[in-house]
């Protein structure tokens, strides 16, 4: 990413909130015969220090296509963005731009024994269906979900470093960060109430 340290998200924490809130992202790998992307969805692996694991899977051939386990990948989460037009700021202000909440993470996949990945596969599946009326599992049939998943390469990822930016209009007066987040909360063509809210938790205007 752009070199912006003023939008620097350093707090593993924050970046844990990320991953948990935007779990589907894409995964870049540097092969033998070129760059290859792929988009699946990530779980947080429970870590008891601040280091940040990530599982998930992905369906067979891209295991070969990523090359995975055989060097670092880039997994890039991506979470509310949007278009900030120069009708929110005053009129001597007429550069717009594009707000986010971005992390980048490195790490060299592990691929999982079969048992763990039908576990990994339980767990998101889990993960997504609980906000459901009548949540389904895998357990509803878990012969024929364990043959499925045969077609499935699991993996765990340990991150090894991260590059995380939260662009949320930090170098703009309290007043025009006001009418940014109205804009964004407005029915307006560049409407995005996610992105308003996470610029109103940056800037202690929850609420608003």
């Amino acid at each position: 990413m752009r070199h912006t340290p003023h939008f620097l998200m350093t707090d593993v924490d924050e970046v844990r909130r990320l991953i948990d809130a935007n779990p589907w992202a894409t995964i870049v790998s540097h092969t033998d015969a070129g760059l290859v992307a792929s988009h699946y969805p990530f779980l947080l692996e429970h870590s008891s220090d601040d280091e940040l694991v990530l599982v998930s899977h992905v369906g067979r051939p891209d295991e070969i296509a990523h090359e995975l386990g055989r060097h670092e990948v880039l997994v890039v989460f991506q979470g509310p963005h949007g278009y900030v037009s120069p009708a929110w700021y005053p009129p001597e202000q007429f550069v717009p731009t594009w707000n986010h909440v971005t992390a980048h993470c490195w790490g060299t996949p592990e691929i999982l024994s079969d048992d763990e990945n039908f576990r990994v596969l339980g767990e998101l599946v889990d993960h997504f269906e609980r906000v459901m009326p009548e949540p389904v599992s895998l357990e509803v049939d878990e012969e024929t979900a364990r043959r499925m998943a045969k077609g499935t390469v699991g993996i765990r990822i340990r991150v090894t470093r991260f590059d995380a930016r939260a662009k949320l209009s930090q170098n703009k007066a309290p007043e025009v960060v006001e009418r940014i987040i109205a804009g964004l909360r407005g029915d307006g063509p560049y409407a995005s109430p996610a992105l308003a809210d996470e610029m109103a938790r940056t800037h202690g205007l929850e609420g608003r």
